[in-house]
């Protein structure tokens, strides 16, 4: 802790680093108690949320999971990640930079504002960490990274592929962004891999595909090891829906799909992957209405601290 307990530290918060003790309970929202700013100078990570849910399938409601996520980072806010040896915040000058502005009666413009967003920021020099909404967001966050860092390797945990054609091109729908952004060169399917797969869809654009069903039975180390041999150093996009997790560890999502990932195995995976040249995450699918408890927001942002860890590894601590 840098400084004793302190009330309201998204607005009071005066260093961009450090973790400080506030109640759990109380208080103005953010993640992890990080200040609240649009202030870009100096920032290593900005988070950021966009609660765009008009592309899901099934149940509706991850336009709270910005919301749900940041209330449920407060109650582990208060000391260092675990089992991690280091803070991230002692690392990374991190902050909350609120949410994406769009016009909810104008969908088809949404996905123009979310890469605008995002260009916002990378421009700025800062990465980011982006708390969903639906899948479909993330096709405009790949453009705006792309953009940046050239084609992507693609680490991508869910119970689906998100692969289904869209020979048109004008559909707003989180099935079918990874798609788009295998066919538009913004990934790099060779060079990419989806993890916890347990739905059915022949049309896997040619990225590596490590079903629910391998990682149970190959076990946490095979799989890290087929992740990391896959992406190799190449530039990685992260991207977690929630609904990779068994409904028993994340009840709170629009597309639940049994035979999924714990969130102990997820949270292996993900830290077996320290190393790798991470440059933007998200977290998305979280549907606060559909939870129990708040475990799947919690599991969220759990999972969100394991990627800043990550970030942290690579682009600080292990330089």
């Amino acid at each position: 802790m840098d400084v004793p307990m302190q009330n309201d530290q998204a607005m009071t918060r005066d260093s961009l680093y450090g973790t400080a003790a506030e109640s759990t309970y109380a208080g103005i929202t953010s993640f992890m108690r990080r200040r609240y700013s649009r202030d870009l100078r100096g920032v290593d990570v900005a988070v950021s949320g966009v609660p765009f849910d008009t592309a899901t399938s099934n149940r509706p409601g991850a336009r709270f999971g910005p919301r749900g996520i940041r209330a449920a980072s407060t109650g582990i806010a208060w000391e260092r990640h675990w089992p991690w040896t280091f803070d991230p915040f002692d690392h990374l000058a991190v902050v909350d930079f609120g949410d994406c502005d769009f016009d909810y009666g104008s969908p088809q413009s949404t996905p123009e504002c979310i890469e605008a967003h995002a260009e916002h920021i990378l421009n700025a020099g800062s990465a980011m960490l982006t708390f969903g909404g639906d899948h479909f967001i993330t096709y405009p966050l790949l453009k705006a990274h792309a953009r940046k860092h050239g084609p992507l390797s693609l680490i991508h945990f869910d119970a689906h592929s998100d692969t289904w054609p869209d020979e048109e091109g004008k559909r707003i729908d989180h099935g079918t962004m990874f798609w788009h952004a295998a066919k538009e060169g913004l990934v790099d399917p060779s060079r990419s891999v989806q993890i916890g797969l347990r739905t059915t869809n022949d049309d896997h654009q040619g990225f590596e595909v490590l079903d629910a069903r391998q990682v149970h039975r190959r076990g946490v180390d095979a799989i890290v090891e087929a992740i990391r041999a896959r992406v190799g150093d190449h530039p990685v996009y992260l991207t977690f829906d929630i609904d990779c997790l068994d409904p028993a560890f994340a009840p709170g999502t629009g597309t639940p799909v049994c035979g999924g990932l714990s969130t102990v195995q997820a949270l292996e995976i993900l830290g077996g992957l320290r190393g790798i040249n991470l440059v933007g995450m998200d977290v998305v699918e979280v549907a606060p209405a559909y939870d129990n408890a708040d475990i799947t927001s919690l599991a969220a942002a759990t999972l969100a601290m394991e990627m800043l860890c990550l970030y942290a590894a690579k682009h600080k601590v292990d330089r």
